[in-house]
């Protein structure tokens, strides 16, 4: 079995920056689905540090251009600060959100640790959305669709400077696999970036293999990988529990694929699982695909492979 650092779950359970109500009982969803218990059954180390605390979501429009601004920020602050408490106990972090919002306090902290390590970063984003909206370009003012934006310093200046560093990271860092969704004006933005897309048209043309082999690219024994998993990655069909279902995911199959390979880099050190909504769930059955699929992440296979 490969050798992976001790794990601490964090619980995040907010939806302040979605568009619908519900996120905030995914970490809830995910213990029921036995996330723990399958973890630990793969001989792994494993703590539950419990919930995190932040403001409720009062649900208001969008002032200034966001929704939520400052409570978003203090959610962030929390998570940054949790994160950054496990990798220097030399553990690895799993955050189970809540919205994706909170991508924006674990990337800081995992980028500021990567810089103190003298390590490269390597963010493989999976997701059905590119998450590089601003202000200027989504009316909605949901911040769920900005936390990559920020992180690359397009953003509010409390959540692009929240790790102290601005920009968090270089947009040449990530990946973003699964995409099938992209306004119009974001379109032009990542061009203008340069942000590394693996779009489902390209997972179509090229197959996910070949994809993941690209991703992984220059992941080496210096490179510290984290995992960004948004639910809605995944086809609805197989995972109807998220806020925003977009058709044309990846399969199960393909979705294996990915975490497998991911796991066989040996490079995973941190990870969020956000977006899962069981309000929108059917009896728990995207949080228990979640999990299932969390343990292949964690080195679980058909066969053993060297």
């Amino acid at each position: 079995m490969k050798h992976f650092l001790p794990i601490s779950l964090i619980g995040a359970p907010s939806d302040i920056g979605a568009g619908d109500r519900g996120a905030s009982m995914g970490p809830e969803a995910l213990r029921v689905a036995g996330i723990a218990e399958a973890l630990h059954a793969r001989g792994l180390d494993v703590v539950d540090r419990g919930n995190l605390f932040g403001p409720l979501n009062p649900w208001l429009p969008p002032r200034g251009g966001y929704r939520h601004l400052s409570q978003v920020v203090e959610w962030n602050r929390e998570v940054m600060r949790a994160v950054s408490a496990e990798l220097a106990a030399k553990r690895l972090p799993i955050l189970l959100g809540g919205d994706h919002c909170l991508a924006i306090g674990s990337i800081s902290a995992v980028a500021n640790h990567c810089r103190a390590q003298g390590k490269k970063l390597r963010v493989l984003w999976l997701d059905a959305h590119a998450d590089f909206n601003t202000s200027e370009l989504t009316p909605s003012g949901n911040i769920h669709g900005m936390p990559v934006a920020c992180l690359c310093g397009y953003g509010p200046r409390e959540l692009i400077e929240l790790g102290g560093s601005a920009p968090a990271i270089a947009a040449d860092c990530i990946r973003q696999i699964g995409i099938r969704s992209v306004d119009a004006g974001e379109k032009r933005l990542v061009r203008d970036v340069g942000l590394d897309i693996y779009d489902m048209r390209y997972i179509d043309e090229i197959g996910m293999r070949r994809v993941m082999e690209e991703a992984l690219e220059g992941v080496d024994a210096d490179t510290h990988i984290h995992v960004s998993f948004d639910v809605d990655f995944l086809d609805p069909d197989i995972a109807p529990g998220v806020g925003t279902t977009i058709p044309g995911g990846p399969n199960y199959r393909e979705a294996q694929l990915v975490m497998e390979m991911i796991a066989d880099s040996g490079r995973m050190a941190s990870l969020d699982i956000v977006e899962l909504n069981p309000a929108l769930d059917n009896r728990n059955q995207t949080a228990k695909l979640a999990v299932d699929l969390i343990e292949s992440l964690f080195g679980k296979s058909t066969l053993m492979r060297e």
